[in-house]
């Protein structure tokens, strides 16, 4: 651990914080279709767009119907990027003759990317044709997060909207967030990336011959495009098979940070967004402050585990300290370019955010290193967490706070003025009991069928680990893995993909019946017994309620995989391959 690797952590955050205000109140005056700077270009573009789809902005919605259009307009993207993928070999921009995608790798990667998932269980420039990449995955980061986002500032609504009978029109968020947020920040950032270096391009891959006379292929085409909006989104999906560890899709050290600040920007400047549109910008800065803390417990964990060499070497070199044989840290599954410090950053940043890109492997991480991101996932992606499902999942673990605190003091509890009664209880406690359902249930299957046990590169608990944080990766629509894990074959293709839509979907909806329920209560005012959710005492029991309620959850799977391996290296024993 170095000082150069703390200030780095703390510029980071410092940015972070810095940008949340600003583009918060971007973002609220274009979801309260107020004029910005951008409307004398895109307003007329978006007008257009509704009146060729048939959409009357002014209509609003029911809770129902906007999950309605939401699950109908994600059900039509699973279709037309399933069929891209299966006819790419008949379709233009394919210079190196992609073939029709497999089946069920197709349905997987189509239910990731409409799920903001983004899991990958391809090389991307061996498998999918520019055409492909461009219209099909691109395009899905851009409306999988204008989805999350929609849904998101739908709930805020349903708070701060008194006796309403709808929650807003989804065509038309869906529409603001793609027109006046992502596209014109892809664009700028692009542009950014393709003057650092990135390919953006359709020419046919380049053969070149190495100095010692072997030859190479080098893949390019239109990445600069695709990286942006993979970021920014929260998506993760690489254009190549190493993802961000790539120098095309990664440069250099500036743009390995500027992806790193992206992939939180718009999860941060969501909690402000909140505070706005509830006329109190206290409220979002609670939120923001605990997201903080977790996000600062993560990375410390992280960069401390990767810092410190790896114990079991003593045992193989008893004449030599462990830290003359690693005395920079854990450097394996690094990227030499970054370092320690910046993996940590960004391994925790991504598994914090539903992004699942990554610059370095987590297979290849210590133990309690590689522990982070599966817990940062299992508590729900919260910290920060993806574009809109981050903000929407930690309110309801704030009404989880409130209900907990209102049975301490024995009163209703309420919640930016709004009382929590059975109904939103209820629904918030379906939504959260989903994602362990979908984790534990799909991973304890995998675990006692050899179809699930095939795919493993290790034995004993890293094996396991491999298979659990693939259920947690896709039920958390992250899209990171374990490296080790096989998981382009029929069984992980199909169930993984199970547990993407379970994720999503199951997930979600009850949180809008919870929207389409406090919409329509009234604002109560604040009383001597009101329990003030702006304050460092609620952040802590906030802190406190995702914390148990995740270590409750998960402890066990997690003592069986990342806590015994540790333990285990630490007496000199590893897991080799089956």
């Amino acid at each position: 651990m170095t000082s150069n690797g703390w200030i780095q952590i703390a510029l980071f955050s410092v940015i972070v914080i810095a940008l949340t205000r600003p583009f918060g109140g971007y973002m609220t005056r274009v979801f309260n279709g107020e004029r910005t700077f951008l409307h004398p270009i895109l307003r007329p573009i978006e007008r257009a767009i509704y009146w060729c789809c048939g959409v009357d902005e002014q209509q609003e919605q029911h809770w129902l119907t906007y999950a309605v259009a939401m699950l109908l307009f994600s059900l039509v993207g699973v279709i037309t990027l399933y069929a891209l993928q299966r006819l790419q070999w008949y379709l233009p921009f394919n210079p190196q003759g992609q073939t029709a995608v497999e089946q069920s790798l197709a349905f997987n990667t189509a239910v990731s990317f409409i799920t903001n998932t983004n899991w990958q269980a391809y090389g991307g420039e061996t498998t999918m044709s520019y055409l492909v990449q461009m219209a099909g995955l691109a395009v899905h980061n851009f409306l999988s997060a204008a989805t999350g986002i929609a849904l998101a500032i739908a709930l805020v609504r349903g708070f701060a909207r008194r006796e309403a009978k709808t929650i807003g029109n989804f065509w038309v968020d869906l529409t603001r967030t793609t027109l006046y947020i992502l596209l014109p920040l892809s664009v700028v950032v692009g542009l950014f990336f393709v003057w650092q270096g990135m390919p953006q391009n359709l020419n046919a891959y380049v053969d070149a011959t190495t100095l010692e006379g072997a030859k190479q292929t080098i893949a390019q085409g239109p990445v600069a495009s695709q990286e942006v909006i993979k970021m920014m989104g929260t998506n993760g999906g690489g254009f190549f098979n190493v993802n961000s560890a790539h120098p095309y899709e990664n440069p250099n050290a500036l743009t390995n940070f500027v992806q790193m600040i992206l992939i939180f920007s718009i999860g941060a400047a969501l909690t402000n967004v909140l505070g706005r549109m509830v006329k109190d910008e206290r409220q979002g800065w609670a939120i923001f402050a605990a997201m903080g803390v977790l996000f600062l417990a993560g990375v410390t964990t992280m960069y401390w585990a990767e810092a410190h060499p790896n114990p079991a070497f003593a045992a193989f070199h008893v004449d030599s300290a462990p830290s003359a044989l690693q005395a920079g840290g854990n450097m394996e599954g690094k990227e030499v370019r970054f370092g320690i410090a910046d993996s940590a950053i960004f391994g925790t940043a991504t598994t914090d955010a539903s992004c699942g890109a990554v610059n370095g492997m987590f297979d290849s991480f210590m133990p309690l290193g590689g522990m982070v991101p599966l817990i940062n996932i299992q508590l729900g992606e919260v910290i920060f967490g993806g574009v809109g499902s981050g903000l929407y999942g930690i309110l309801a673990f704030a009404i989880v706070a409130m209900f907990v605190a209102g049975l301490m003091v024995g009163r209703t509890p309420e919640y930016l003025g709004k009382k929590l009664e059975s109904r939103e209880v209820k629904m918030t406690i379906l939504a959260l009991l989903s994602l362990p359902l979908s984790i534990l249930g799909w991973t304890a299957l995998a675990t006692v069928l050899p179809a699930g046990l095939a795919g493993i590169a290790n034995t004993g608990p890293h094996g396991f680990t491999e298979i659990l944080y693939s259920f947690t990766s896709a039920t958390g629509n992250n899209g990171s893995a374990f490296a080790g894990l096989s998981a382009n074959t029929l069984y992980y293709n199909m169930t993984l993909a199970g547990a993407m839509l379970m994720g999503r979907f199951i997930f979600v909806i009850p949180l809008l019946a919870v929207a389409g329920s406090l919409a329509g209560k009234k604002l109560l005012a604040p009383s001597a017994g009101t329990f003030p959710t702006q304050s460092p005492l609620f952040v802590g029991l906030l802190v406190g309620v995702i914390l148990i309620i995740g270590g409750l959850t998960y402890f066990p799977a997690v003592a069986l995989g990342p806590v015994v391996e540790q333990v285990a290296m630490n007496h000199g024993t590893l897991f080799a391959g089956p």
